[in-house]
């Protein structure tokens, strides 16, 4: 009996204690929302945006570039004009792409079929018409026709 005299005793000394029981007023100009859309106003948000990006970024690692030796430069552009003199040579390329954001970049291997070799530009071009770079080219490994089956 004492809680009940209690929660009186603090209802009577109760600034607001006249509209502590009323009914929740009704806007007209403001429908009431259903569940989902008065539930997404307090769902998360991101107070750093874009943080989470950044942090990927700095734990993406990237490769350092090799340079090559003068006997492998020789190598290359022998492998280069022999496929420039012969047509329909299945090669496989791997070659350093720079990285945009950070310093070094990654080593990617390009396979398929040469279009043409474009001196002027420095430039290998395959028949699905991506581009490298000869100065980027690191290994050439020409593959035979009978073993792509």
């Amino acid at each position: 009996m004492r809680e009940t005299s209690r929660l009186a005793d603090i209802e009577d000394n109760f600034i607001y204690k006249d509209i502590l029981y009323l009914d929740r007023p009704i806007s007209l100009k403001h429908p009431r929302q259903d569940r989902l859309t008065r539930a997404a106003q307090f769902s998360p948000f991101a107070a750093l945006s874009g943080f989470d990006d950044e942090i990927k970024e700095v734990e993406r690692t990237t490769s350092n570039e090799i340079f090559l030796s003068d006997e492998e430069k020789n190598d290359l552009n022998n492998k280069l004009n022999n496929i420039k003199n012969t047509k329909d040579k299945y090669i496989s390329i791997t070659y350093f792409l720079k990285d945009k954001k950070k310093d070094g970049g990654s080593f990617i291997i390009k396979k398929g079929y040469v279009r043409r070799i474009d001196i002027y530009n420095n430039q290998v071009i395959f028949k699905d018409k991506e581009k490298i770079n000869i100065k980027d080219i690191i290994k050439i490994d020409i593959i035979d026709n009978n073993n792509l089956l």
